[in-house]
């Protein structure tokens, strides 16, 4: 096993990618903290995760929800060898109708929730430990009518660069995860099912692979580059998206 020994926490981690990369790192020996803001899904998530996990309620957006997010965790496991900064939000965002509002919902979680995350957890990562950020293929590529999403996943990127320099004395790697296409519950909102079906197949025609991701392609990523096997990566970024922004 990967992880044996090993502790993690992941933003985000109660559905969807999060969720299946927490599964993931404990089949791969890690004690699990995981946070998320719906707390109906809890005992769904423990149930998947065992006794051993930390299921917290945060909003990854909130300073103060993530201090004591810290607190709970450095109580719990003494000290983080892994974080995995995953929570986000994606909707369009058409620059004729994106209100104020909308914007601050957006880059409060994407940007201001990565930023504070990051502050909050920095003082319990161990000497040599692991941080993977999010992005999204949507950097690489022009989309219209998303322009302040990828705008905000652009800013996740650099934030990947800046750390690694700025931690370097302590030997903390940060590195990104740019997903593609990944059918999770979070495709599902604001969409009836006739909807949905239509974007997924819309989707899985523009990936060269001719399918959507799964959750499950980036947590693998995602165990890559926690483990030692990325012991030489830094400040990089895994683009996992089916080719959707090579070809």
């Amino acid at each position: 096993m990967k992880l044996t020994g090993k502790t993690a926490l992941i933003t985000g981690g109660t559905s969807g990618i999060g969720l299946a990369t927490a599964r993931l790192f404990v089949d791969e020996g890690a004690r699990v903290a995981v946070t998320g803001r719906d707390t109906r899904r809890f005992d769904e998530v423990r149930a998947q995760l065992g006794d051993g996990a930390l299921i917290l309620a945060a909003d990854a957006g909130s300073i103060a929800d993530m201090t004591a997010v810290r607190q709970a965790v450095g109580e719990t496991f003494g000290g983080l060898d892994i974080f995995f900064a995953n929570a986000g939000v994606a909707y369009g965002t058409p620059l004729a109708t994106t209100d104020e509002a909308r914007y601050d919902e957006l880059m409060n979680v994407n940007v201001k929730g990565v930023f504070f995350s990051m502050q909050a957890v920095s003082p319990i990562l161990r000497d040599g430990a692991s941080v993977i950020l999010t992005t999204s293929f949507i950097i690489h590529v022009g989309r219209p009518g998303i322009s302040l999403l990828a705008a905000s996943k652009a800013a996740v990127r650099s934030l990947a660069r800046s750390w690694s320099r700025e931690f370097l004395e302590r030997r903390i790697r940060v590195n990104a995860i740019s997903p593609g296409s990944i059918d999770t519950p979070l495709i599902s909102r604001h969409r009836t099912p006739e909807q949905l079906a239509a974007f997924k197949a819309q989707m899985a025609a523009q990936v060269p692979l001719g399918r959507m991701g799964e959750a499950s392609d980036i947590a693998a990523a995602a165990l890559f580059l926690a483990s030692d096997d990325s012991r030489y990566m830094l400040g990089a970024e895994l683009v996992v998206d089916g080719g959707i922004s090579q070809i």
